[in-house]
């Protein structure tokens, strides 16, 4: 470690920007890119016409990586029910992305940076009690290509954005993800603030070509057995209209009560159903919609794609310098 401390202490006194430096990016940067010759999409047309269109960031779990794809200037709504997992999700999603080059911000108003932290720690992990080594590991391997918004309470919706198109542009991000969007409208029955923040995302993610993600939450349903769809997301009924993606999530609590009796009378216990679902109700530009079991733990917060009991446990960090100028840049 003490060979890496001077290039450590030198990415520390970059890592912190003001508002005064996100000031520049309040209006969009750069409107005439939007006037482009028909022949800038030639490439891309024809790989539609030849039926070779799936592009985009994947998924986690390998048998998703033909289903769903989050695309470039695209919005993604993840909903679900208060307690079932929407935020842990989406941290391990936001992972997987920096661990595999793609850098993102992660702009909590309802949770502690370091509470965040603490659980994607424990999901790369793939266990509730990581080493503090590990978690070292960790935040050298993160550091270039993961970001904090800190701020928590409610959100200035123009402050937001312009640190979006900030991190788009200086911290290269390709994803950024937004916990909750209750905490950027007056309130739940703000039905215009919410439809104008809303497009205001999707404005954003076209002009800067990121892929921003909007957690929030499912209206109150029947009970918690039933899996939430996109009409069930709470509010305005425009929101999953404008968004591009929609990615429902639901927990197993039927099944964790009927573990959880089974170990307090030492009966045996034998269900391979799925702990959780990701439901798929919309994807604009992919024709594939439906439902992703997924199997995991409260502990460490880590989704897996399969059953088993023996895996391989959390992620292979990779190892990054921290030398770049620009703080976050990924080259």
């Amino acid at each position: 470690m003490n060979q890496r401390a001077p290039a450590y202490e030198s990415f520390m006194s970059q890592a912190i920007i003001d508002e005064r430096e996100l000031e520049a990016y309040r209006e969009a940067v750069n409107p005439g890119h939007y006037v482009k010759s028909v022949i800038h999409y030639h490439v891309a047309v024809d790989l539609l016409l030849l039926g070779k269109a799936l592009v985009g960031d994947t998924l986690p779990w390998s048998k998703t990586h033909g289903q769903f794809r989050f695309r470039e200037g695209e919005v993604t709504l993840w909903h679900g029910i208060n307690g079932h997992g929407k935020s842990a999700v989406t941290t391990q999603v936001a992972a997987w992305l920096a661990i595999n080059d793609r850098p993102g911000c992660l702009a909590s108003f309802e949770m502690p940076p370091e509470k965040t932290l603490e659980r994607m720690v424990k999901q790369c992990a793939g266990n509730p009690s990581p080493s503090l080594d590990f978690s070292m590991e960790f935040f050298l391997s993160m550091a270039p290509v993961m970001s904090i918004y800190d701020k928590r309470g409610r959100a200035d919706p123009g402050l937001l954005f312009a640190a979006m198109r900030y991190c788009a542009d200086k911290r290269k991000c390709k994803h950024f993800f937004v916990d909750s969007l209750q905490k950027c409208v007056r309130g739940s029955d703000d039905y215009n603030g919410q439809k104008d923040f809303v497009q205001g995302l999707c404005d954003v993610a076209v002009e800067t070509k990121m892929h921003i993600h909007l957690i929030h939450h499912t209206k109150k349903l029947s009970d918690e057995s039933q899996l939430p769809g996109k009409f069930d997301a709470r509010g305005a009924g425009e929101i999953t209209d404008q968004v591009d993606n929609v990615l429902g999530f639901w927990r197993n609590k039927r099944k964790e009560a009927e573990r959880a009796k089974a170990l307090y009378e030492g009966t045996p216990f034998a269900d391979d159903s799925p702990d959780f679902m990701l439901i798929c109700d919309k994807q604009r530009h992919g024709s594939w919609e439906g439902k992703i079991p997924l199997w995991g733990d409260v502990g460490s917060w880590h989704f897996r794609g399969d059953a088993r009991e023996t895996w391989e446990r959390g992620y292979k960090l990779p190892f990054r310098q921290l030398v770049q100028s620009e703080p976050g840049a990924a080259g």
